[in-house]
């Protein structure tokens, strides 16, 4: 039995972005339902005093906003409007520079989707947003009786999708560690210390081992469990070489692949389930 947990909703204030509007913060806080740590903290791959607190949540919309056309401003003090989806936030955006900032160490980037945001993107397989079902306890900021029924029934969104994205994003990474074309910038800093991006590099393994065990499991064990995080650690720490680390890398999508053409994964997730779980959920909340 999933527990709920007591903890806090409130988020930092209103900023100039479009998703960061003061109406859309307190549709998230009033209406949030789960809230936990995700990124390198929750995975154990975090090298201390390097890296920021990442968050994720969900909420439930008010009414107007699901049965209606309701809108919030596109960030504070504008007044275009766009459709409510989430509540972005990243605290290094105080400081000069602003949105241009990257987060470092003891920053925080939170960002709260609206449940049926979250749920389309978890139906989809989307690896990010799914990792806010596994959450130990001890890193749940809040959890109530609706977001402890959805981490209940996590198995519920395991399908070929997942797999698919689950590979996708490994690739992604993988590429933006080679520095393939179109892919992602990487850090300077790291390649300049050890001839390569080892964060990229360690996301892409940790991929591979996540998805692996996430289509076997229906659950993601967080932190990685040894040995398999020593091995993150070390990837991240640049102490593996380049060619084995792409060789690794390259076995777990073989893996992957391999488990998403078997018939133990199913083609599609349970979406009628996460359909009444919406509808009921909203329900409830509405009727306060």
């Amino acid at each position: 039995m999933v527990r709920t947990v007591d903890g806090e909703t409130r988020l930092p204030p209103g900023f100039a972005h479009p998703h960061a509007s003061e109406e859309a913060r307190r549709i998230a806080e009033d209406g949030m339902i789960l809230r936990v740590q995700v990124g390198s903290g929750v995975h154990g791959t975090a090298i201390s005093g390097q890296d920021d607190r990442d968050e994720m949540g969900i909420c439930l919309e008010p009414a107007e906003f699901v049965t209606g056309l309701a809108r919030v401003p596109r960030g504070i003090d504008s007044e275009a409007e766009v459709e409510f989806e989430q509540y972005q936030r990243h605290t290094v955006w105080d400081q000069p520079g602003g949105l241009a900032n990257r987060s470092g160490a003891g920053d925080l980037d939170v960002v709260i989707y609206s449940a049926r945001k979250w749920c389309r993107l978890a139906l989809a397989g989307n690896p990010t947003v799914l990792l806010a079902l596994f959450a130990p306890d001890d890193e749940v900021v809040y959890r109530n009786e609706a977001g402890a029924e959805l981490v209940e029934n996590a198995p519920r969104f395991v399908s070929r999708l997942a797999a698919d994205r689950f590979i996708g994003y490994l690739r992604a990474q993988r590429d933006a560690m080679l520095g393939a074309s179109g892919a992602h910038n990487g850090r300077p800093e790291l390649v300049a210390a050890h001839g390569y991006d080892t964060k990229f590099a360690m996301h892409a393994l940790r991929l591979g081992i996540q998805g692996i065990e996430y289509l076997t499991t229906g659950r993601i064990t967080l932190p990685v469990p040894e040995p398999d995080l020593g091995r993150l650690r070390a990837v991240r720490r640049g102490e593996v070489e380049l060619s084995r680390v792409v060789q690794e890398i390259t076995d777990t999508e073989t893996r992957l692949e391999a488990i998403r053409d078997s018939s133990t994964v199913r083609d599609q997730p349970d979406r009628r389930w996460v359909d009444d779980w919406l509808h009921r959920s909203h329900l409830a909340f509405w009727a306060g």
